[in-house]
């Protein structure tokens, strides 16, 4: 198996989009090698912890509504070609992603984090609710068959947030500025929302490369 690193944070809508657009990639490729692990990475590290009105947070970095508007366009369009419903209108906070990140790690040492992540990219680019809000994520863990309870006191706790943390640093020290970015193998790195003709020819060529390491042994 190889191994494929995804950086990334759960209000990029960039990382649904490339992870909507591999996914058509693997459909085609049911025997790929890949086996896939998720990494926080946060757009608004800033962020005060209870998000804010995402109206007064676009305007304010895009300089207006009009340039807001404008500047997520290309995004849907996008969204609409990966065949994603993006509805940016029920979108009301924007939120701090650092729970949503602690819980994709605890969804990852029970085998869920994948699933973690698209059912976060659901409630929010699709449903519009708050990620960061402890209620919402408990109900998430909860729809993944993970203790919500359990969860609901990790969230209140500060546990794993100086890991988040630390991880998202060295993906920065390491150069990277934006996500989505895919890590092949620990060597390659694949930046943002990649068509699924790409992903194929990445997914061939490794096949072809494993297929003939035997021989070359």
């Amino acid at each position: 198996m190889v191994k494929l690193d995804i950086i990334s944070d759960p209000i990029c809508p960039w990382c649904y989009i490339g992870k909507t657009l591999l996914d058509a990639a693997l459909r085609d490729r049911p025997n790929h090698p890949f086996t896939i692990h998720w990494h926080p990475f946060q757009l608004n590290p800033e962020m005060p912890r209870e998000g804010m009105d995402r109206r007064a947070y676009l305007e304010a970095k895009f300089g207006g509504k009009d340039a807001a508007v404008q500047a997520y366009l290309p995004v849907a369009e996008k969204a609409a070609e990966a065949g994603l419903d993006i509805d940016f209108e029920a979108i009301e906070r924007t939120p701090n992603t650092l729970d949503a990140h602690r819980l994709i790690h605890w969804a990852g040492i029970e085998d869920r984090q994948t699933a973690m992540t698209m059912a976060l990219f659901r409630a929010y680019f699709q449903d519009g609710r708050d990620i960061g809000d402890h209620d919402v994520l408990a109900d998430l863990a909860d729809g993944l068959e993970m203790d919500a309870a359990l969860v609901r006191r990790l969230l209140a706790s500060d546990a794993d947030e100086d890991a988040i943390r630390t991880s998202d640093a060295q993906f920065r020290e390491m150069g990277i500025s934006s996500v989505p970015t895919f890590i092949v193998n620990g060597q390659h790195a694949v930046p943002g929302a990649q068509p699924p003709d790409l992903w194929l020819k990445v997914i061939d060529e490794i096949t072809a490369q494993l297929d003939q390491a035997p021989g070359e042994s």
